[in-house]
């Protein structure tokens, strides 16, 4: 019989543990601008030490770094006493007084009103789907289990506005009677917008042709009896089924083109979000190309010098100063760690420059192939802090607004020896197709050869994955009657 009990043991491991600083001068140095920004003026409403200056300033930190010593009377503006608080006391009373003693009798004029009214209703907000269609169940005349039925409809649609789940389920899940639900589905396909609440894509276009009485028409008929033919759009196929020429097959597909397939869409969140380029790069009139970060969003700081002079006269206590001490150290590693983010930029943007030279004079077809570790190399810093850099970063150049991470992409030998990018071969490959004839349109193969002439060697399935990323439908798909 075995006897059990506590035991001690000494291990040694190793693991990487983030000081708080670094984990704190890594979120800088990946957050984009406007971020920043916000956590700028996080640590300015806690951190009493620190001051914000106008852009055009510069900071005191910097002048002492700098060695500007020759201009007290700048430094003097920027800095309070004692005396100098007491009068901006005073003279804000007097400002809040008079402020007063004006508005005391001030009254809205009707102009007013009808101003401000007309601003309040001008205010919009987006309206959900599940909410556009409970305010028509409410105004349905229709009993209240049906409503009652409607409402759990609504909320089982998904994001197409299709209706996937079988009545029986709903009923059952619902413990709503099965006739109910099932007149509550097609209630619901008379709703606004055309379509919702059918069960799937071929479902949601028969129903919007019905309500706009075309249930008879080419259209339907194709859509109901021949749909598989027309996702893969063969034509000549459903012109002997349908026993019609080409030319009425292509007006029906044009019919059924202007048709809603996921009415539920426009009603989905807008994902659209305001980009604001870190970093211009431009050629000025010397026809230099020159490199402009962007400091609209960043805060100049500085450490106030009030409380310098009030950690130097030695009247605090021990607690006092040590949280003015441990405060001025947060402030004083923030505003290095800014500087420091934006030289990293800097020098990441002037390497990208000097690589992707070609691209900057003439748009994407001369794009080269990069990696973060060539990057990393040339500036000095692990291929991990590149990454951080440049994450959710934009630069503004002559040819658009790109990601940093846009300019870093594998890419091909081409038979010259020069190297292509992938991003490059993607555009060449757009081109190709835009300059088509439709009705007889390259295969696969067709591009590879046409590339090939270019002197660019790649496989035919990689030509099949750049078209399928680029969004550009198969041959068959893309074939055009006349």
């Amino acid at each position: 019989m075995s006897s059990q009990g506590f035991q001690q043991t000494q291990k040694q491991t190793q693991s990487l543990v983030l000081a708080p600083q670094l984990r704190n001068s890594l979120k800088i140095l990946q957050a984009p601008a406007v971020e920043l920004r916000t956590s700028i003026l996080e640590e300015l409403q806690v951190n009493p030490l620190l001051e914000e200056l106008p852009i055009d300033c510069i900071s005191v930190e910097e002048e002492r770094d700098s060695g500007v010593d020759d201009e007290p009377e700048a430094d003097e503006e920027l800095n309070f006493n004692a005396e100098d608080y007491s009068i901006l006391d005073k003279m804000s009373e007097d400002a809040r007084e008079q402020f007063a003693q004006e508005n005391s009798g001030l009254t809205h004029t009707t102009e007013d009103e009808e101003r401000r009214d007309h601003f309040m209703n001008s205010l919009t907000q987006d309206v959900s789907l599940q909410q556009h269609l409970i305010e028509q169940a409410e105004l349905t005349d229709c009993s209240d289990s049906e409503r009652e039925a409607l409402f759990y409809l609504i909320g089982s649609l998904d994001d197409n506005g299709y209706l996937t789940e079988t009545v029986s389920n709903i009923a059952l899940t619902a413990r709503i009677p099965y006739g109910t639900v099932q007149k509550c589905v097609e209630l619901l396909k008379t709703f606004d917008p055309a379509g919702i609440g059918t069960k799937d894509m071929q479902d949601c276009l028969l129903t919007q042709l019905e309500l706009r009485g075309r249930e008879t028409s080419l259209a339907s008929r194709i859509l109901r009896d021949h749909f598989s033919l027309l996702v893969r759009r063969r034509i000549p196929e459903i012109c002997r089924k349908t026993g019609t020429t080409p030319d009425d097959v292509q007006a029906a597909i044009e019919e059924i083109s202007t048709l809603e397939p996921a009415p539920g869409k426009r009603f989905s969140a807008d994902s659209n979000s305001i980009i604001e380029p870190d970093v211009t790069v431009f050629k000025d009139e010397y026809d230099e190309w020159k490199i402009i970060l962007n400091n609209d969003y960043i805060p100049r700081l500085r450490i106030s010098s009030a409380y310098k002079e009030l950690l130097a006269k030695g009247t605090l206590s021990k607690k006092e100063k040590d949280f003015m001490l441990e405060r001025m150290r947060s402030g004083k590693f923030l505003i290095s760690s800014i500087e420091q983010r934006q030289q990293t930029i800097e020098r990441i943007t002037n390497e990208i420059l000097s690589f992707q030279k070609e691209f900057f004079e003439n748009g994407v077809s001369k794009l080269r192939p990069l990696t973060m570790n060539t990057i990393a190399q040339t500036v000095g810093v692990h291929e991990t802090t590149i990454s951080r850099a440049i994450a959710n970063k934009f630069i503004h150049t002559p040819h658009g607004v790109f990601a940093f991470k846009y300019f870093f992409t594998p890419g091909f030998k081409a038979a010259n020896g020069e190297s292509v990018s992938n991003k490059t071969i993607k555009d060449m490959i757009t081109h190709i197709v835009e300059d088509e004839d439709p009705a007889k349109p390259f295969s696969d193969q067709g591009i590879v050869n046409l590339l090939q002439d270019k002197d660019i060697k790649i496989a035919r399935r990689t030509v099949a994955k750049y078209r399928e990323e680029l969004g550009i439908l198969p041959t068959n798909l893309r074939r055009r009657y006349d």
